[in-house]
């Protein structure tokens, strides 16, 4: 099951650092209504995303910024540097099981837009597998002219041969999707082809498809993602698909999934009614059947199973679940009115429970504990099921499932990374063969001589906030270390410990000192963690960022001319209530890809999608709303820290009229070193290629470093 909640998260969020108006379907933020009180904002024509001027004042603010920031030896060095890691041939090749084959899509300095690839498992145990290319997406952007920015693939059980890949004109989340048969490694002619939309689609069975797409004019939901999902038969025009549901304008999204399990084959419909409520129906004969769980759990039917991991308290059957449970009952038996459930995880103040995957005869928990991760594993009994730990995580480290072959076996794969620690690739068999690296990434950089630890700060409303940091081991506590401080905080997302060889590089080789906060409105201790940041209570998640700061200080790794703070998307939001709530805390700030004008977000891009997070700024909401929106809170009199804002002109998920507008009136306003700088594509990642993520990551490293000295 794949269509619910945390599909669109991943569809219409997206965190980033450091992933064209060429139909209707595209960003038409130009088209959208101006509220009463933004009618007044001299810096509405920035919204004109691909207008002639707007794009003069881009490419004017581009080269001023590149000229400071991305031209000379160093940025070269750093850039280059960053992109050694990005595309080294000894990076592991991360693959996904599909029948008797592992599929990988790979990018590296010869195949920038990348290829899609296969071996098998002997082959890939070895050094240098002999892989099967399927696609080169270079070689198809020489054959159509085109720059086509590969975005994944649905092939079709159990067989696997045909497939529907996802290509993006511009790294956006607008894709066309088009059928691929895989012994030929060719397009199907005359096969299923849908153009540039924000499409979900996926196999029922040869001939028959869900689509949810721009089908024309009201088909799309205010949150620009499909409100109509249809059933599509091969040799049929698109027009001729049958209408499965229709969803409302207001909902965030309506999708159609269909199980082909052997012998428990089901389909089902989600409609996403925000980012956090949705109603799953079970189609059967035509008709849909709710599963009649709260619409703010999470549901997911594997085999005989079905699994809810609950968001509040849920009474039911005479017994009352708790917020951030996962829970197990028999489906059948639950959708003819009898539930009865174990409880699989139930959190405490400690821990939370990040993830869960299936094998075939067992239940893989990903669980957290102070952010840190340890595995457990479940077996389906009579009554509790049958529990024991799966050994191999690390001392502060993210363990994590990443493959499994549910249909067929107990295989599964596991991702093990820590700050220090190079990613390791694991294989294991449940009951048979205990996980063993199967691939290692090699280390970018000298991890001996730092050291990780963990620390807690209390925050303003007396709540204890974890946070890691990275530092040399010698590190003199006397205020002079240049410190950067990454943080997001918000819908439910996590932020756990993982290697990257870019950090490494471009920050901690140089002496500095790396700090990731987990402050609320994240989902590091469950959902009550990030509903503790919702609405009128966002500030708490500033709060707990800023006391990550002044603890920092206090505890001399670092003092506000040397810290810097950094973040993207939601984390941008985050950045710019850190620049304009507590500028004298930070000597620097990087704020990618961010919202920003949250009186008129709902209207710009995706927004409308986010208003469950932040409240609807057309409403009474604006009220408290207003105390966090960093576009009309930036003042003239106020001495803000120099700040860069960088963005894509191809995110058609936040956009980038919020980051253009931002800096434009602190300009405006007369405040020194405020930079911007807008690539084209790249979408939400504002990279489409690796060349292109290392020079954005290099120029934000290099701008906070030369501010912080």
């Amino acid at each position: 099951m794949t269509m619910n909640r945390s599909v669109w998260l991943m569809l219409a969020l997206g965190v980033t650092l450091a992933g064209m108006n060429d139909t209707h379907a595209r960003d038409k933020t130009t088209a959208q209504p101006a509220t009463a009180a933004a009618t007044d904002d001299p810096f509405l024509w920035l919204e004109d995303i691909h207008g002639t001027r707007p794009l003069a004042w881009v490419e004017k603010e581009n080269a001023k910024t590149a000229a400071r920031f991305a031209d000379g030896a160093r940025f070269e060095k750093t850039r280059d540097s960053i992109l050694e890691v990005l595309d080294s041939d000894a990076r592991i090749p991360d693959v996904n099981r599909r029948g008797d084959y592992l599929y990988n899509f790979w990018r590296d300095k010869a195949h920038p837009r990348g290829v899609w690839r296969r071996t098998t498992l002997a082959e890939y145990r070895k050094a240098n597998p002999d892989w099967e290319v399927l696609l080169d997406v270079d070689a198809l952007n020489r054959a159509e002219n085109k720059r086509w920015v590969f975005k994944g693939t649905q092939c079709l059980k159990p067989d696997f041969n045909r497939c529907l890949i996802s290509l993006s004109p511009d790294g956006g989340d607008a894709v066309a999707v088009r059928e691929f048969d895989i012994p030929s490694k060719s397009f199907v002619k005359g096969g299923f082809d849908l153009p540039v939309a924000k499409t979900e689609a996926g196999w029922i069975d040869d001939d028959t498809l869900y689509v949810g797409t721009d089908f024309g004019p009201g088909t799309m939901t205010e949150s620009s993602y499909p409100r109509i999902v249809k059933e599509w038969k091969r040799g049929t025009p698109l027009s001729a698909a049958t209408i499965v549901y229709e969803g409302k304008a207001s909902d965030l999204a309506v999708g159609a999934y269909h199980d082909r399990t052997p012998g428990f084959e089901r389909d089902f419909v989600s409609v996403a009614k925000d980012f956090f409520h949705s109603e799953l129906y079970q189609r059967i004969d035509g008709k849909l059947v709710r599963v009649d769980v709260p619409t703010d759990a999470s549901a997911d039917a594997h085999r005989e199973w079905l699994l809810v991991q609950t968001r509040s308290p849920w009474t039911v059957g005479g017994t009352t679940y708790p917020s951030g449970a996962l829970l197990a009952a028999n489906f059948d038996a639950f959708m003819a009115g009898k539930p009865q459930f174990t409880v699989l995880f139930k959190p405490d103040a400690h821990t939370s429970l990040a993830s869960y995957d299936w094998t075939q005869h067992h239940l893989i928990l990903d669980i957290l504990d102070d952010v840190k991760s340890r595995l457990e594993v479940l077996t389906p009994q009579a009554g509790d099921w049958k529990r024991e730990n799966l050994p191999g995580a690390p001392a502060m480290s993210t363990i994590s499932v990443v493959s499994t072959d549910p249909d067929h076996s107990d295989e599964y794969w596991l991702d093990v990374t820590g700050f220090l620690a190079p990613t390791a690739l694991q294989r294991g068999v449940l009951g048979s063969e205990p996980a063993t690296t199967i691939k290692q990434d090699p280390a970018f950089f000298d991890a001996s001589a730092f050291t990780v630890s963990q620390h807690f700060v209390t925050s303003k409303d007396g709540t204890r906030v974890p946070y890691f940091e990275i530092a040399p081991k010698n590190i003199k506590l006397d205020g002079s270390n240049r410190t950067l401080l990454y943080g997001y905080g918000g819908f439910e997302v996590s932020l756990q410990p993982h290697y990257s060889g870019s950090i490494g590089r471009a920050w901690l080789e140089r002496g500095g000192v790396y700090v990731i906060a987990n402050i609320r409105g994240g989902g590091e201790y469950g959902p009550q963690w990030h509903q503790a940041a919702l609405k009128a209570n966002r500030p708490r998640a500033y709060e707990d960022f800023a006391a990550v700061a002044e603890d920092l200080i206090k505890r001399g790794v670092t003092s506000p001319k040397h810290l810097g703070a950094e973040g993207g998307s939601n984390g941008g939001l985050l950045m710019g209530n850190m620049l304009t709530v507590y500028p004298q805390l930070f000597g620097a700030i990087a704020c990618e890809v961010p919202l920003l004008d949250m009186k008129r977000y709902s209207h710009l891009s995706a927004g409308a999608s986010w208003m469950a997070e932040y409240g609807d700024p057309d409403t009474a909401d604006w009220d408290f709303i207003k105390t966090f929106s960093p576009y009309q809170n930036v003042k003239k009199a106020v001495d803000y820290p120099p700040v860069l804002f960088y963005t894509a002109t191809s995110d058609d998920r936040v956009g980038p009229v919020q980051a253009r507008k931002m800096a434009a009136r602190m300009q405006a306003q007369g405040h020194p070193n405020v930079w911007f700088y807008e690539n084209l594509e790249g979408g939400h990642g504002a990279g489409a290629d690796n060349r292109q993520s290392a020079h954005m990551h290099a120029m934000a490293y290099d701008f906070l470093w030369d501010q912080l000295k």
